[in-house]
């Protein structure tokens, strides 16, 4: 019998205490894998709002608890655009709105039309909306085609019916999926003259991104620039909270996987005195002896990461379909989920089963033997 048969022989042998392990660390994998894949999901869908505009920095107002909550003014784009380095700059308002049972959080976009072509905008069907008109929208070609919408159609939206006179698109999912209105009648109705939530930046060619981020920053100490998604946790504190919350999670699931692994395992010791006996007087080394007991562990664990992503898909395909996180929550099974259930299941039984493993490696065939 090979040493790999010999540990698959040992956890097989044990069967219903093998099962019961994995499935403990599968719980505790379906933790870590289920939220991350929920946190994920949260963080791209916040984020992206900045990848809506065609630029190269994202500006907000600093320090706030959600992107949407960002409050900047005209006259802060005005001296904006003034920055050296600046090539164009455009201010948009947001908010969200409910639409349907599957668009519970429509983003809404206040634009000048005039800005639209610098923002990244390509009228598909239609015309863009006048300027000073408080019944007209532009819907993206996304959302257009999810939910039969055309050019002509009315949608009551933003405090009162409006005429859907363009259907455009910008190149990415989370804009095509937004709704436009003209600027100065979304201000009117979000009680916001003159405000603005974001700005999007363009640099001039050969301007270094991060060097006008700074400069921006250093000029408008209540502004912070985002030019990347992994820095989206510098404008929302939420964004961080959420980040904290996952690792948080993580390293719980591992103390606690690991402590039942190291219970099981213990108690597996004592059951096998005598066998650990045999092999140490058969001339194993007490190196093969750890081995032997991590393999047995790494074995369960990897049972363990499977029945774990199967709970969690489980956990996640339920809370997707719940009405408050539709259209919110859409997990994205990437390799890295399967790569964290593996290191999750792996680092449990490693850590779980070293003391054990330690333990029976020091055992001596004569201790062994009268213990049993």
């Amino acid at each position: 019998m090979s040493f790999f048969s010999l540990i698959v022989h040992d956890v097989w042998v044990k069967k219903v205490r093998s099962v019961l392990t994995a499935l403990a660390i599968g719980i505790g994998v379906m933790t870590v894998v289920a939220l991350g894949l929920v946190t994920s999901s949260i963080r791209t869908t916040a984020a992206g709002v900045l990848e809506v505009g065609a630029a190269d920095l994202t500006v907000a107002q600093s320090g706030v608890s959600d992107i949407l909550q960002s409050a900047i003014t005209e006259a802060q784009l005005d001296r904006l655009r003034q920055e050296p380095g600046v090539a164009s700059a455009v201010g948009v308002l947001l908010d969200t709105e409910e639409l349907n049972a599957d668009n519970p959080l429509l983003v809404e976009i206040g634009i000048d039309p005039a800005d639209l072509g610098p923002f990244g905008v390509t009228v598909a069907a239609g015309r863009p909306f006048d300027a000073q008109a408080e019944d007209q929208m532009m819907v993206g070609s996304r959302l257009a085609q999810n939910e039969a919408i055309s050019v002509g159609d009315t949608l009551d939206l933003a405090g009162g019916p409006k005429t859907v006179v363009g259907i455009y698109t910008t190149g990415n999912v989370f804009g095509d999926s937004a709704v436009m209105f003209p600027l100065i009648a979304f201000q009117a109705h979000e009680n916001q003259p003159g405000g603005l939530s974001l700005l999007f930046v363009k640099a001039e060619p050969g301007t270094d991104v991060q060097a006008l981020r700074q400069q921006i920053e250093n000029q408008n100490p209540a502004l912070v620039g985002i030019s990347n998604l992994q820095e989206f946790g510098r404008a929302d504190r939420s964004y961080q909270l959420i980040t904290a919350a996952d690792r948080a999670a993580t390293i719980v699931a591992v103390a606690i996987g690991a402590i039942i692994v190291m219970n099981t395992m213990l108690l597996s010791l004592v059951e096998r005195y005598r066998e650990f006996g045999i092999l140490r007087a058969l001339g194993w080394s007490r190196r093969r002896i750890v081995v032997l007991v991590l393999g047995e562990a790494v074995t369960i664990g990897f049972l363990g990461a499977a029945v774990g992503v199967f709970l969690a898909w489980v956990l996640t395909t339920v809370l997707a379909r719940l009405p408050e996180l539709r259209g919110i929550l859409e997990p994205d099974y990437t390799p890295a989920v399967f790569a964290r259930a593996l290191f999750t299941a792996a680092a449990v039984a490693f850590l779980g089963a070293l003391y054990p493993a330690i333990r029976a490696a020091r055992l001596t065939p004569l201790e062994a033997l009268r213990r049993e």
